[in-house]
Parts: C-alpha cells; sequence; structure tokens
C-alpha cells in the first residue's frame, strides 16, 4: 500500500465527500425543470461570477481543453521564469472564485465572496490539512457547478478519455506532471487533496512550510491531484442531469448517480493499495473506466 490504511480512509474519504458534495450542489443549482414539447429542459442560475460561457457539445469540449492547454502552458512558463510570487496570485484568486461558485449555489452572492475570501485568505496563510481540504471540496464543487450545465453525455466521455490519454502522457512520457507537483509543494501551495503523516506518530494538522512528495522526508504526504477529484465529479453531474431529463426526479437522479461517486471512490482505493510507494501515477486512466462502469451500473437501475 502506497500509504498507511489510516491516511488512505482519510483522504478517500474526502474524496467521496467531494463528490457527494458538488453532486448535491449542481442539484441545488437548478432553477427549474420543464416539459417544453415533449422535451425536458434544465435551467440553472447564473453564478456568482456571472452567467455561464454560452456553450454546449463540441464546443464545451474545444472551451476546457483549450483552459488546460493554456492553463498547462502558463504554470510551465511560472515555473521556468521561477515566478512564485504570480503562481500564488492566481492560485488565490482560482480559490477564491470556485468557493465563491459552491457557496453561492446556497447563499447570496454578497456572503458568499466574504466568505470564499476569508477561506482563501486561510488556505494561503493558515495551512493545516483542515483548511486545506475544506477549501479543496469547496473548489472542485464550484467547479463542477460551473461545468456540468455545458456539457452532455457524449462530450462528457469524450473529454474523460482525452484527459486520461493526456494524464498517461504527462506523467509517464513528458513527467510534466510531475514537475508542477514538485513545483507546488516548492511554492507551499498544492492543487488538490493532502495529507501530510508520520508513519509512526499517524495525520500531521499542520502542513509543512515545504510538503515532500516523496519518501525521502521524515513527514510524508497521501496526495490526489485537483484534476482526479474533480472530473469524475463533473463527469457525475452530467450524467444526473442526463437522467433528469429522462423524467427521473432530481432527488432520485441524485442518489442514483452517488453509485458512480461510490464506485470510482473503490477505485482510487485500488489506485493507493496497489500502488509502489515513492512513485507518481496517472490516475485519470482508472477513474474514467470506473466512471464507465459506474453510469453502466446507473442504466441496469
Amino acid at each position: 500500500m502506497k500509504h498507511t490504511f489510516n491516511v488512505t480512509a482519510i483522504i478517500l474519504s474526502i474524496f467521496f465527500l467531494t463528490q457527494i458534495v458538488g453532486l448535491y450542489l449542481v442539484n441545488e443549482d437548478i432553477s427549474s425543470v420543464q416539459n417544453i414539447n415533449g422535451t425536458i429542459v434544465i435551467e440553472h442560475q447564473d453564478t456568482s461570477i456571472g452567467a455561464r460561457p454560452d456553450t454546449t457539445g463540441a464546443e464545451s469540449f474545444t472551451y476546457v481543453a483549450i483552459a488546460i492547454v493554456i492553463g498547462t502552458l502558463l504554470v510551465l512558463l511560472i515555473m521556468k521564469y521561477n515566478q512564485v510570487l504570480l503562481w500564488k496570485t492566481w492560485f488565490f484568486l482560482a480559490v477564491f472564485f470556485a468557493i465563491s461558485i459552491a457557496l453561492g449555489v446556497v447563499m447570496s452572492f454578497g456572503w458568499a465572496f466574504l466568505i470564499a475570501f476569508i477561506f482563501a485568505l486561510l488556505k494561503m496563510f493558515k495551512k493545516n490539512i483542515l483548511t486545506h481540504n475544506l477549501t479543496e471540496v469547496l473548489m472542485y464543487s464550484g467547479l463542477a457547478v460551473l461545468l456540468v450545465p455545458l456539457f452532455d453525455l457524449f462530450w462528457m466521455f469524450a473529454l474523460l478519455i482525452v484527459i486520461s490519454l493526456y494524464d498517461m502522457y504527462a506523467v509517464w512520457k513528458s513527467k510534466h506532471m510531475v514537475k508542477m507537483a514538485k513545483f507546488q509543494a516548492k511554492s507551499k501551495l498544492f492543487a488538490g487533496l493532502m495529507i501530510p503523516y508520520e508513519e509512526k506518530k499517524g495525520v500531521k494538522l499542520q502542513i509543512p512550510d515545504k510538503p515532500a512528495l516523496h519518501g525521502k522526508k521524515k513527514v510524508k504526504n497521501a496526495i490526489l491531484g485537483g484534476g482526479d477529484v474533480a472530473f469524475p465529479l463533473i463527469f457525475s453531474g452530467v450524467v444526473m442531469e442526463s437522467l433528469i431529463r429522462q423524467g427521473v426526479s432530481q432527488t432520485m437522479a441524485f442518489f442514483q448517480t452517488s453509485i458512480i461517486s461510490i464506485i470510482v471512490t473503490v477505485a482510487v482505493f485500488g489506485l493507493f493499495v496497489f500502488a509502489k510507494k515513492d512513485k507518481f501515477y496517472p490516475a485519470m486512466p482508472a477513474i474514467t473506466t470506473a466512471c464507465i462502469v459506474g453510469y453502466l451500473i446507473v442504466l441496469i437501475f
């Protein structure tokens, strides 16, 4: 097992919590479900940062793919020129806006902005496993609220497959994903779930100033990248909305789609069990497979 059982159980619990919270917020964000001339149409309220991009299908796929490419190139440039301050500014804004979108589903936008600003500050300057991982739960939930309405099932499947291929290339071939993870650790900001621990003493409440992503240091880290958390959540949200369009109630669609979250969590557990210590692995291929299996189980129901 890559990490101790207790640490693995904690990070899996946070992963599953993110999937369920995000799915719930996507469901809550639906403002109306109408049957128009035999077609069920789902409407969403605007987000805290305004209306979503006016894209669907292939346009949404292209929109997200380009955003990922541009984001990756910018991070690589920041790494090349060691612009840590620029990375921290970008990171703060991303955290702030993503959390505000999530909170904006259940409260006024004014309160959402205020609480998101406080959480972003805590994430930047008060580093411990509670503030770090709580903000991660809200961040990826916010991304799901923003992106789920833009996709249909076909293009969501296409996105998962492309991201899986990219993940394998970025970790095994170019290895720039590993370099990006190490740069984030060096900058003391990591986008993803993280549990620092010592094998003999257990979980550490405080996140070290320089988190170790390998086993050479006393304090180790169980980590799960942000994309590995966000993409299965977005997929689940798209499946949930497809069920609603087929006439399933919002509540029933939520519970049925939760099956996917369970299957994906089991797949991530398998990754932690069979992965070797001190090595990086692309998680998206296994997560994508679990998403497909979960979807087939949902179809049976």
